[in-house]
């Protein structure tokens, strides 16, 4: 049977238009895309021009942030996303015109753009970046955007006024590790740096992984009869790289006394107690952002040393107190336990890495309470002392903030990780 061949002419007809109505969304799209990077763009120019004009000492860093938060509010995400989306708008509109007009214009895709962009990123000429444009402009109409990557890494060196090793030296400068939350108690490691490492890194592992999925084992014991492991080797590299993470000595940045390699990695579990016991459903939580499964956080509790008690309303779930057996700064882990993160409107950063802000100066007379007190990162508590933003606590640990427009935007404290029981009245709670 040939794929379509007893298709009618009124059903080709119909793949047809479909296809023209699917690539015409696909150029809308990619137009639309371009217009919010043009107003992105222009929200970057109007915080530099206020910085220029006040002659700002951090050259528009804050006015950025405020600016970003506006725009971020509104939309309901962090704001440190929409700086980043500001910044690199303003980049492409800036360094790349013809790119950001020729998917404005509907000839390439936001895809097309970005690798252009990003194979073009160190050419510092406007002349050479202009004549690069224009020729993977013309290339990417009628290409796809990974052959447009390939294409573009090559017509790119041709424009290059430093060499591979100069620019590789400033790339070094962006290595980094980072982390992200996907869902089912997973969570993504990444890392940054330079290429012949992070290979060299990746073929150990798989070599480990080979030789561990090949050597039999029964019960931790290899034997004649042993099954093989019937992990893949990709798990198998995974779990290696963890352990190793985890429990490898750094044997290439440690001193003599062996500082680092005492060093051990430390997370926040919250778990209801029913869930602990083993009756309960309610999944247990990372750090507040994230869920993990039972067996692990029971693993953990198990290990601790002391764990923090939260209580909260068997009907509502509101946070009500925390202590613990051996008590120790409590105001402060009251206030962990009942921000657990940034309270800016849309931030997530973990209360851990925040600082505990005085809401009302202290200097000015405002009391070091729990009903003053909450956690901002240094970004939003920088941007809270240094720009028209303002916060008013309105009781139980909500905040009104005030942005420079004077729109006002409520954050509430997150939902404590807990259990609740309904009323005998059948009314569910809320």
């Amino acid at each position: 049977m040939t794929a379509l061949a007893d298709a009618t002419l009124e059903q080709v007809g119909v793949l047809a238009a479909l296809t023209e109505m699917l690539v015409e969304v696909e150029r809308t799209i990619g137009s639309l895309q371009a217009a919010r990077d043009g107003i992105l763009a222009l929200g970057s120019r109007l915080a530099l021009e206020v910085a220029a004009q006040a002659e700002h000492p951090d050259h528009g860093e804050m006015t950025a942030r405020t600016v970003a938060a506006e725009f971020a509010t509104a939309l309901r995400v962090s704001d440190r996303t929409v700086q980043r989306r500001m910044a690199d708008a303003a980049w492409v509109v800036d360094r790349f015109p013809l790119v950001w007009e020729a998917q404005g214009a509907g000839r390439i895709s936001a895809a097309h753009a970005r690798v252009v962009c990003e194979a073009g990123e160190h050419l510092d000429e406007a002349a050479g970046r202009d004549a690069y444009a224009t020729q993977m402009v013309a290339f990417a109409e009628s290409e796809s955007p990974g052959r447009v990557a390939r294409m573009a890494r090559r017509v790119a060196e041709r424009f290059q006024a430093r060499s591979v090793d100069q620019r590789h030296e400033d790339a070094r400068e962006q290595r980094s590790v980072w982390i992200k939350d996907v869902d089912d108690g997973m969570t993504q490691l990444g890392l940054l740096g330079p290429s012949a490492l992070v290979h060299g890194v990746f073929e150990r592992l798989t070599q480990m992984a080979k030789a561990t999925q090949e050597q039999p084992v029964a019960e931790g014991v290899a034997t004649a009869d042993a099954e093989a492991d019937p992990r893949t080797i990709a798990q198998i590299r995974a779990d290696l790289a963890l352990d190793l993470l985890l429990s490898g000595a750094p044997a290439g940045h440690d001193e003599p006394e062996g500082l680092l390699a005492a060093i051990r990695g430390s997370v926040s579990i919250t778990v209801p107690v029913t869930t602990l016991m083993g009756s309960g459903t309610t999944p247990a939580e990372l750090n507040g952002r994230t869920p993990i499964d039972a067996p692990t956080a029971r693993r953990l509790a198990g290990a601790a040393s002391g764990w923090d008690r939260i209580l909260t309303h068997p009907l509502t779930g509101a946070f009500l107190a925390v202590d613990r057996y051996r008590p120790s700064s409590d105001l402060k882990r009251h206030l962990s336990a009942r921000d657990q993160r940034c309270r800016f409107p849309a931030c997530g950063y973990a209360a851990v890495d925040c600082d505990i802000d005085h809401h009302r100066d202290a200097a000015l007379g405002g009391a070091t309470a729990e009903t003053n007190l909450g956690h901002l990162c240094r970004r939003h508590h920088v941007l809270k002392h240094h720009s028209p933003w303002a916060v008013d606590p309105l009781g139980g640990g909500i905040y009104a903030w005030t942005s420079p427009t004077g729109k006002v935007y409520i954050d509430r404290p997150p939902p404590q990780n807990t259990v609740t029981f309904a009323e005998d009245h059948g009314v569910p709670p809320f």
